[in-house]
């Protein structure tokens, strides 16, 4: 949650101006102008933002020290702006200490973070936002700055091209190369589980997402995985019994237990599409029966093939279509 400015009576401040703290002007671990990570201030806002962001893309941290979500969130755009190897630069500027500037930027609430290029402001959010979305952002910096992009970047690109053409084991061939380098690499990590998911080694992909640090747990990416991952074990235990529920059906359209086990079966099998109109059917039917169970099944699947997927965006239409009819 951000922080609405308004500084609290005492607020601890381990630096002034002056000292050598980390509130302190100038590089931050040493450094001159090409520094990656600086302290900066109203005036130097020209020299270290401004005029920098003709070199490269520059992020601007407003923050405070009495700040929480600024102390979980400054940390992770360091990293990862060290990570994209000076095609974007970082100056930390704290408020307590420069409100001018903070005024004239009419920064209202903390952590804000500012991406400029070419003299302006071109990108930027505020509040605490994941690290992976953290490394999202500063990568569309990178790119917008003309950097391509880095070795591990490539490798995830590449991994996932494997992937969406079905080749599993060479995506899990290269994710497992990344994490050799980045062992917290998040994509690579979920990759690997929807690469065991494929194989149908549940309790592997299990592991692989357990390794997912519990800062980064909460992601839409981690979320999509751990459903693919439900359900396919549900699927795996149902898919014997296809035809049994297939006939259920026949004998009894009313059998909401049978649709739904049958849905995750096919889900399961790959025939994703028959699955979503059955649940479609099931929900236009019923759409209250066993506390909505059929449609928290579908967004379930919303989940596990991603929100951005054509068959999810198509599906959601009909179904608010039929929710709201």
């Amino acid at each position: 949650m951000d922080q609405i400015i308004g500084k609290p009576t005492n607020p601890a401040r381990p630096g002034g101006p002056n000292s050598s703290g980390p509130n302190s002007n100038g590089p931050i671990g040493g450094g001159g102008k090409e520094a990656l990570v600086k302290n900066g201030s109203t005036a130097t806002f020209m020299a270290d933002v401004i005029a920098a962001s003709r070199e490269a893309a520059i992020v601007v941290d407003f923050w405070a020290p009495w700040c929480g979500p600024c102390r979980e969130l400054g940390p992770a755009l360091e990293r990862a702006v060290r990570e994209a190897r000076g095609a974007v630069r970082m100056v930390k500027i704290n408020i307590d200490e420069n409100p001018e500037i903070a005024e004239q930027m009419r920064i209202q609430s903390i952590p804000a973070v500012y991406a400029f290029k070419d003299g302006r402001p071109v990108d930027g959010f505020v509040g605490a936002i994941n690290e992976s979305q953290v490394k999202q952002f500063i990568a569309r910096l990178a790119a917008s700055s003309g950097a391509g992009p880095s070795p591990i970047e490539e490798a995830i690109i590449m991994a996932k091209e494997a992937q969406s053409a079905g080749d599993w084991a060479r995506a899990g061939n290269i994710y497992t190369q990344v994490l050799q380098h980045e062992p917290t690499n998040l994509a690579a990590l979920t990759g690997l589980a929807r690469a065991e998911i494929a194989r149908k080694d549940f309790a592997n992909a299990r592991q692989w997402l357990d390794k997912i640090p519990a800062k980064e747990a909460q992601s839409p990416e981690v979320g999509a995985a751990r459903a693919a991952l439900e359900l396919a074990e549900a699927g795996a235990k149902a898919a014997g019994g296809i035809g049994e529920l297939e006939a259920r059906l026949q004998r009894d359209p009313k059998d909401h237990a049978a649709g739904i086990d049958l849905a995750a079966a096919l889900f399961a099998s790959g025939n994703r599409e028959k699955a979503v109109d059955l649940l479609l059917d099931l929900i236009k039917r019923d759409r209250d029966w066993n506390e909505q169970a059929a449609r928290k099944q579908l967004v379930k699947f919303f989940e596990a093939l991603g929100h951005a997927d054509p068959l999810t965006v198509a599906s959601r239409r009909r179904l608010s279509s039929i929710l709201f009819s």
